[in-house]
Formats: structure tokens, C-alpha cells, sequence
């Protein structure tokens, strides 16, 4: 019988401390390696922030106005579709090398990118970038987990959560001011200096533990790889570009749809004849593991209804400035490394199950409150709400995140972080269309129905009219502020519909107690194959 270990420490008879017992401490992590981690974390996270403050002066120098979403949409595909396969990689070949060469190929195509002599370039150029990405963000969450016991990993995934709250409002403020007084190619250049950081970090300090070579030499499933990549790269520029460049039911968009389905079956196929697949099955078949990835999933869906659309509603309802609307955004990415930092208070006393159903519910209770808002408003109200949705999320997300990967070992957490951070990002993307869709028709409604003259003709012209609502009478003014308005609480609507998917989830589908894996005292983390460690107990 495999050594077992509950959440509190103790392993098997003849393995180790008996059950109860205290384990011995697990040596501390060198600040050296928690900073690498930081650092390399920070490349991936300002990288959105920087660069949408700069796309005025990067249109004005390129061109390419029709199709500079891109810069957003190509790097959002490739983070996203390559995430699955650099989990795999990590499993099969360690975590350092991948590392590595996710910080490389995020320099590499920063550096292009500064040199792009074009827009299409650019573009192709952030595919570079999130090419690397996709390393970089789930090769350090699953690294944390590696370096640190069970009862300390909340810190840590405290600190990066840390370091995302704080590109959030560092990064606008860098790319403005790189953007105005020196040269938009420079926010691609200050990667460099950062990247050369991260990697010296991680070469110098970060070692990994020696393991066995496996009897048989590791392959790569290269054909699940290309059809992960193909299916889901297909499927997301139809969400992306749906009802955007074509219609949703024109022959573009039901040809990306259909072949990505096509694509996915084929895929799906070939998977479960590899002997060493990309997906394995046992992602979805264990209960923990599909339960965290479909609530994180429809976590993905909730979050566009703030980090897209309050941004407008701050700026067309209340009438606030660019620089007080992303204020009002920030206050969620304060208080939620506050509560995620706080969270092993509460899921070591009622689990991780139960943690994660008080943070949705209060995500639930939330976002139910903003539609009841009152027009318009004070702007105290939006941040309260905002607030209290960053600190139930902390509360929701960590315990998760920290309890699927306590039911694995080394050899299993790279594919299991990944397949979780993979299912986030796509749900933020179908949330993109799902509630843009429903956005766009509320406008589109409310505008037709509405008598003001001088009201926008067409959804196109939203955008103009947003920009200087002093061209329009008063009346059409505030007509066009009322559509705004009821268009985001819609979405507000929907991203309550889908906290309460993600409650069902964890209601349903979650297990009551999250088993937890044996991590040998001293080498937290480095517990061989979750499928033939055994567990005791949980969480």
C-alpha cells in the first residue's frame, strides 16, 4: 500500500510519520526563487495593461484601425491554446526548462514587436508573445504548488495574486507615460530588462529536485498538441470576431464553428489512443478535477461583466474620466489578494468546498446588486459593489486552485494547473462574445425604441457618440446614458447567472472533501504519481 497523508500532515506505518503525527518542516522556499517567480508572473501580467493604453499612438504610427483588436485577441489564442501542451511538457520534462523557454519566447517576441513595421506584423509578433505567455502563467502556478506544503501555498498564490492587482494599475499608468513622452515600441521594450531578471532568477536560484529517468523515454502527443491548438484557436477567433467582422450566422462564422467541432471530435479521437496524451482522461473522470475546472470556467464568464463593460458604464453613466473608471475597477483587485491571502483560515476550518461556495455566493449577492443600482448613481456605489465582488472571488478562486492541486503529485500537477487555467481563459472568452451579444441587442433595442433626435444610427456609431456626448442634445444624451446602462446591467444579469452555474458546480458535481495527495516531508510537492499515491482524509 502507497504512503498516504491527510491535510494536517501524517503518512502511512512504515512510510513515515504514523497518521497525526507532525511531519518534519519542509526547508523554506530562498526569497531568490519566490522573487523569479514574481518577476516572471509580472511579465505576463502587466503585458495586457501596458499595452491597451498605447493603442491610439500605435494605430497612428501602423494603421490597421479595422483590425487592432487583434493585438488582444492573437495573444489572448495563444496563451490560451498552448496552456494544455506546456502543462504536459512540464509533467514530462520538469518545470524549469519550460520555463525557461517561455521567458525566452516572451522576450524574443517582445523584441520583434518593438521592431514591427506594421500592423499584421505587430500582430503576428503577439502571437510570438503569447506563445510564451502560455508558459509563463501556468508553469509558475504550478511551480508554487510544487515548492510549497499544503498549508502555506495560500501565501504564495497571495503574492501573485498580488502581482496581477498591481499590473492592474501599474500598467496603464506605464504604457501612458511611455506612450507620451517617448515611443509606443518602448512598452515593448521594457520586457527585456524584466525578462533578463526573471530568467537570471530562475537560472541562478530555482533547482529542481533530481528524479528517476522513467524506464521508457517520454514522447510527445504532437498530434493532440496541433489539434488542441487548431480546434480552440478556431473556435476562439469565431467568438472573437463574431457579430464583429461578420455576422453569427454568415457562412465565416459557421464554417470557423463547424470545423472547430469537426476538429475537437478528431482531436478527442486521437487522444484516447495516445499513450501519453496532451488532455488525459483522467482530467475530466476525477470528480475535484472537473468540478474546479467548469467553476473556474464559468468564473471566466463573470469576470468580463467588470473588467469589460464597468469601465463604460464609470465613463458614460457616471460620467467619469479614463483615469477614475479604471480606479473604480482597481478597487476589486485590491480586495482580493486581501481574501485569498486570508482563505486557509477558512478552508482549514470548513474545507475547500465550502470556502469556495461562501465566495461565490457572495460574487452571486453581488453582482445581483449592481442592476438595482439607481440611475445614475454616486460612484461610492459601484466601488462598495466592486469591493465586496474582488473579496468573494479571493475567497472563491485560491481555495480551489490550492485544493485541485493537493489531489495530485509532481507528475500530474503541471497537466491539472493547466487544464484549470486553460478552462478559465476560455470562459472569459465565450463571456466576451456571450455578453457583447447581449450588450449589443440591449443597445440596439433601447436605441430604436427611443424618439430623441440625434441619436446614433447604428451600434457603429455608439462609440463616437460615447466619445463626445457634448455633440447631442441633452435629451439624447441621456437617452443614449439609459441604453448604457441597461445594456451593463444585462451583462451584470448574466454574470450572476453565471455564479449561480458555478455554485451549482460546486453543489453537485464537487466533492464534499477534496482528497489530498502525499508530499513527502521535505520535498513538498515532489510526491510521485497522484494515481498511485493513496490519500487519507482531505479537505
Amino acid at each position: 500500500m502507497d504512503a498516504t497523508s491527510s491535510a494536517d500532515g501524517g503518512t502511512d506505518a512504515g512510510r513515515g510519520p504514523v497518521p497525526g503525527s507532525a511531519a518534519p518542516p519542509n526547508p523554506p522556499v530562498p526569497r531568490a526563487v519566490v522573487a523569479a517567480l514574481m518577476v516572471a508572473m509580472a511579465l505576463a501580467a502587466v503585458d495586457g495593461t501596458i499595452v491597451s493604453t498605447a493603442v491610439p499612438q500605435i494605430v497612428g504610427d501602423l494603421g490597421g484601425f479595422a483590425v487592432f483588436s487583434w493585438l488582444f485577441s492573437g495573444y489572448l489564442l495563444a496563451v490560451t491554446v498552448t496552456l494544455p501542451v506546456y502543462g504536459k511538457l512540464s509533467d514530462t520534462f520538469g518545470r524549469k526548462p519550460v520555463l525557461v523557454a517561455g521567458i525566452v519566447l516572451f522576450a524574443v517576441g517582445s523584441l520583434l514587436c518593438a521592431s514591427a513595421w506594421n500592423m499584421t506584423a505587430l500582430i503576428a509578433f503577439r502571437v510570438v508573445q503569447g506563445l510564451g505567455g502560455g508558459a509563463l502563467q501556468g508553469t509558475v502556478q504550478t511551480i508554487a504548488a510544487d515548492l510549497f506544503p499544503l498549508k502555506e501555498r495560500p501565501k504564495i498564490q497571495a503574492r501573485i495574486s498580488t502581482v496581477w492587482a498591481t499590473s492592474s494599475v501599474a500598467g496603464p499608468a506605464i504604457g501612458g507615460l511611455l506612450a507620451t513622452y517617448a515611443d509606443w515600441r518602448w512598452i515593448f521594450l521594457v520586457n527585456l530588462p524584466v525578462g533578463a531578471l526573471a530568467l537570471w532568477l530562475v537560472v541562478r536560484h530555482f533547482h529542481e529536485p533530481s528524479r528517476p529517468r522513467p524506464a521508457v523515454p517520454p514522447r510527445i502527443d504532437w498530434a493532440g498538441a496541433v489539434g488542441i491548438f487548431a480546434s480552440t484557436a478556431l473556435l476562439l477567433t469565431a467568438l472573437v470576431q463574431g457579430g464583429v467582422a461578420w455576422d453569427w450566422l454568415s457562412v465565416p462564422s459557421l464554417a470557423l464553428f463547424g470545423a472547430s467541432v469537426v476538429l475537437a471530435a478528431l482531436t478527442v479521437a486521437a487522444e484516447r489512443r495516445a499513450a501519453d496524451p496532451i488532455v488525459p482522461g483522467w482530467v475530466w473522470r476525477r470528480r475535484p478535477i472537473a468540478a474546479v475546472n467548469l467553476a473556474l470556467g464559468a468564473m471566466g464568464l463573470l469576470m468580463v461583466a467588470p473588467t469589460v463593460f464597468l469601465p463604460t458604464y464609470a465613463q458614460s453613466v457616471l460620467g467619469l474620466g479614463a483615469i477614475p473608471a479604471g480606479f473604480v475597477l482597481s478597487v476589486m483587485t485590491l480586495s482580493w489578494p486581501t481574501t485569498a491571502a486570508l482563505s486557509n483560515r477558512v478552508y482549514g476550518r470548513i474545507g475547500f468546498r465550502f470556502t469556495a461556495m461562501i465566495g461565490m455566493g457572495g460574487a452571486l449577492l453581488a453582482l445581483l446588486a449592481f442592476p438595482a443600482l439607481p440611475y445614475p448613481g454616486a460612484v461610492w456605489q459601484p466601488v462598495l459593489i466592486m469591493l465586496v465582488l474582488g473579496a468573494s472571488l479571493g475567497l472563491f478562486q485560491l481555495p480551489l486552485i490550492v485544493g485541485v492541486q493537493s489531489t495530485v503529485g509532481w507528475s500530474e500537477r503541471g497537466t491539472t494547473t493547466a487544464s484549470v487555467l486553460f478552462c478559465r481563459q476560455l470562459g472569459q472568452s465565450l463571456g466576451a462574445a456571450l455578453f457583447g451579444a447581449v450588450a449589443n441587442a440591449t443597445l440596439a433595442s433601447r436605441l430604436d425604441a427611443a424618439s430623441a433626435a440625434g441619436l446614433p444610427g447604428d451600434l457603429d456609431s455608439v462609440s463616437h457618440a460615447l466619445e463626445d456626448p457634448g455633440a447631442l442634445t441633452v435629451r439624447a444624451a441621456d437617452t443614449l446614458r439609459r441604453a448604457v446602462d441597461a445594456a451593463v446591467d444585462h451583462v451584470y444579469l448574466g454574470a450572476a447567472a453565471a455564479a449561480a452555474l458555478a455554485l451549482l458546480v460546486l453543489l453537485v458535481v464537487a466533492p464534499k472533501r477534496f482528497p489530498v495527495a502525499e508530499e513527502p516531508a521535505g520535498t513538498a510537492g515532489a510526491a510521485g504519481k497522484a494515481g498511485t499515491t493513496g490519500t487519507t482524509g482531505g479537505r
